[in-house]
């Protein structure tokens, strides 16, 4: 579900102080387009939405989200956005959040 490789790999090259910043920030922002995605109907904004938190997770090693919310952004250029499963990729995101957060310390203490 996250790619603790990734995590590390960020923590040792920005440090430990900038990366509690990133971390706080990411959390922020995604928290709020997390929001937006739950009143998207617009294919262009589900798109483009869904390529935002994509590349955000990605960043921060959110690997099974990031997942989900590229294959929701393959739907929706191609029309089909009907398809796109809002609650597993909203379901994916609380979890990984809540595993990453309860794993962080351990993990980059390590």
């Amino acid at each position: 579900m996250i790619d603790w490789d990734r995590v590390q790999d960020l923590s040792d090259e920005i440090g430990p102080d900038a990366f509690g910043e990133v971390v706080e920030l990411f959390l922020e922002e995604v928290d709020v387009e997390i929001d937006k995605l739950r009143q998207i109907t617009d294919r262009i904004a589900l798109e483009s939405q869904l390529h935002f938190l994509k590349g955000s997770a990605l960043n921060l090693g959110f690997a099974a989200f990031a997942e989900l919310c590229h294959r929701g952004e393959v739907a929706a250029v191609a029309g089909q956005q009907n398809t796109v499963d809002i609650a597993a990729i909203l379901t994916c995101y609380d979890r990984s959040k809540s595993m990453f957060l309860s794993d962080l310390g351990r993990v980059i203490a390590a």
